[in-house]
């Protein structure tokens, strides 16, 4: 294939994609916001008003970046695994296959689906947190740069899931078992500081911690990243290193058919 073809490809596939959940978005958009709102009711204004600050501000303020960063987690994994399993399990994805184009191009494609989906959520979120919060983002390249790169590594992810899921009953293993849980622990709610030595030693290795702190840092300017020792470009590279693996583990195995060729 040309470079015009592939770039045509790549194109064909994240406009597909976007179509796919705009189309249905009252499921994909409109139900994540009203989830978040009932988040800011519930746990940011009545128990947060109980809570006072939280890493030296208002608990709404501090629980912004956080909802964000789940929002872009959660949709941009989902995004990903669900469209890819119903293509794979209704065998249309063999269509793609005996063309000529490249499978990074069909991975990079999805991804970048994934993506799409994850920051529009993520652009609902924060005007439907502005009546909660009064929000100044103090770093504009650096919290687009977190969301933008935590939406193509969990969409990389939900990819993964799609590849190795064989039934409806695998799609929801990971998110119900691993994802959802570092989520919630991942310092969305509170910070790091309030937690006991040993449950702060164990937040350590929760990777999803370093992503929510990387955009606390570009929302608020700071966060807990300087308690655990840590620095922005540090959490970045982390991120960013993760991308790549997963990447390349992601088209080794598409290249090789699992999941996808009997």
């Amino acid at each position: 294939m040309t470079s015009t073809e592939k770039l045509n490809a790549f194109l064909t596939i994240i406009r597909k994609e976007v179509e796919r959940f705009t189309r249905i978005w009252l499921q994909t958009l409109v139900s994540p916001a009203i989830m978040i709102a009932l988040y800011f009711v519930t746990i940011g204004v009545i128990i947060g008003s109980r809570i006072g600050e939280m890493g030296g501000y208002g608990f709404l303020q501090w629980m912004v970046p956080g909802m964000v960063m789940m929002s872009v987690i959660n949709n941009s994994y989902s995004n990903v695994l669900s469209s890819f399993f119903n293509v794979k399990f209704q065998k249309s994805i063999e269509e793609l296959l005996i063309t000529a184009i490249p499978n990074y191009i069909i991975l990079a494609g999805w991804v970048f689906g994934g993506m799409a989906r994850g920051i529009m959520v993520s652009i609902i979120v924060v005007i439907v947190s502005l009546p909660f919060a009064d929000l100044h983002v103090q770093n504009w390249s650096l919290t687009f740069l977190v969301i933008i790169l935590t939406s193509i590594l969990f969409s990389i992810a939900g990819f993964l899931n799609a590849l190795f899921a064989e039934s409806f009953d695998d799609v929801s293993i990971v998110p119900t078992f691993i994802l959802t849980p570092l989520s919630y622990l991942g310092g969305i709610f509170y910070s790091i500081d309030v937690l006991p030595e040993f449950w702060r030693t164990i937040s350590l290795g929760n990777p999803i911690l370093y992503m929510v702190n990387a955009l606390r840092h570009g929302v608020l300017g700071s966060s807990d990243l300087s308690t655990m020792g840590m620095s922005v470009s540090f959490a970045l590279l982390m991120i960013s290193i993760f991308i790549l693996v997963l990447f390349f583990i992601a088209l080794w195995f598409l290249n090789r058919g699992k999941g996808i060729r009997t």
